[in-house]
């Protein structure tokens, strides 16, 4: 493969977790939060990744924003686009998986699309049709009390077909199993979306081949890495950048199962913890102002965690007292502020736990992009902004990381 690829995220972990796919697989990669400018001059390159917020917002809004991040990437010249959704397949039944597929699939005349959410190496697999969460059916995992997408079905093709007019095939193991020849006359004899079982890298390997040529190909982090293996023999070393020493800060807005083992693990460490209470303080600025005065308190201690996390009963009184919407609104701005707050007084470590948490930090910083460093975490890299002054910035997904990720990566020194 001689082009650019391209992808394009529906959240800003989803974006790190492909461009370290990417990077993994031989591809020299870099990562855009937004749209990049048209005239930016960019260093030599072979992947693009452009970092959305588009997974919950409304339809219309989700596909008009995609289209803009995919004739950014034509301008650029990619010969091959990668819509990158999460390995949990959030979704509600419009959208926005299957109208963005929609949307991409026109514009690039793509025909049949090959994808798939698995993603083995953070617990994801798809079989028969259905996603398991490690050993668990997607909807008796903790998704299926997600505040935002409760997934409360595991079957993929029904999942989609609600979301799509276009028609659904199930690419099956036992014919993956069979080899890279068969798997490509069942794509070939296939129309629409191909949803594709897999369960191992070398499946994922094998898929990635299969597509190495295909104009649109969408799915999780783990058919991206089989993508960019087919594309390049040649894998470079691991990055050696690392995360600079200094204070690091835990922000995190999380409500997944994970994230709170995670927070958890920083209770029991005796870290300083702050909460963001939208029901006690609806005010963002009042919010804000507290937690940093609360920061300044600490006299440098120790990655300290602020966070608005809930379980899910009590995530759901918020819900209803204060309304759902409203409430992410007031803590994603005062998230947002707090960032800028920290950034101001020299924090040097970022760490944001949830894809929502994330955008806030990155849109309040004003943060373009980034290099990929070192990886705390399968996919959950340090990245390092390209403007000088910024923090480096550690974007995890809810799901993401084992139960000591927060509190290994806000470690003094680390």
């Amino acid at each position: 493969m001689t082009g650019v690829l391209g992808a394009i995220a529906d959240d800003f972990t989803g974006a790190t977790d492909v461009a370290v796919a990417f990077r993994r697989g031989g591809l020299r990669t870099l990562l855009f939060f937004g749209v990049p400018p048209e005239t930016e001059e960019l260093p030599a390159h072979d992947a693009v990744v452009i970092a959305l917020k588009s997974r919950s917002t409304p339809v219309a809004d989700a596909v008009a924003s995609s289209l803009d991040a995919l004739h950014r990437l034509r301008d650029r010249g990619t010969d091959q686009v990668y819509f990158k959704y999460c390995s949990t397949f959030d979704s509600t039944p419009r959208g926005n998986i299957g109208p963005v597929l929609d949307a991409l699939s026109q514009a690039l005349q793509a025909g049949t699309v090959v994808t798939t959410p698995s993603s083995p190496a953070h617990g994801r697999t798809q079989y028969q049709g259905h996603l398991f969460v490690g050993d668990t059916l997607l909807a008796e995992s903790p998704m299926r009390d997600h505040p935002a997408t409760p997934m409360t079905d595991s079957h993929l093709p029904r999942l989609l077909r609600a979301q799509t007019d276009t028609p659904i095939a199930l690419l099956t193991h036992d014919v993956v199993r069979r080899g890279e020849s068969t798997v490509r006359e069942a794509v070939s004899q296939a129309e629409g979306y191909v949803l594709a079982d897999a369960l191992t890298e070398d499946d994922l390997r094998l898929l990635g081949r299969v597509v190495a040529d295909a104009p649109l190909v969408a799915g999780a982090a783990g058919l991206a890495a089989g993508l960019a293996l087919a594309r390049t023999s040649t894998a470079p070393p691991a990055s050696d950048i690392r995360a600079p020493h200094g204070q690091a800060v835990v922000l995190s807005g999380s409500c997944s199962a994970r994230t709170l083992e995670q927070i958890a693990v920083l209770v029991r460490l005796g870290r300083p913890t702050h909460r963001l209470d939208a029901v006690g303080t609806p005010d963002p600025d009042d919010l804000a102002t507290a937690a940093l005065a609360w920061y300044d308190s600490l006299n440098g201690a120790e990655g300290p965690l602020i966070y608005s996390s809930l379980n899910p009963a009590d995530l759901k009184r918020t819900q209803e007292e204060l309304g759902a919407t409203r409430s992410a609104e007031v803590l994603e701005k005062a998230t947002g502020l707090i960032a800028l707050g920290l950034a101001e007084r020299g924090v040097r470590r970022l760490v944001a736990a949830g894809g929502e948490t994330s955008g806030a930090i990155v849109t309040a910083l004003g943060v373009r992009g980034g290099v990929i460093g070192a990886e705390a975490a399968p996919g959950v890299p340090w990245i390092h902004p390209v403007d000088d002054g910024q923090p480096a910035l550690l974007l995890k997904s809810g799901n993401f990381g084992d139960p000591g990720l927060l509190a290994t990566a806000s470690e003094a020194g680390s």
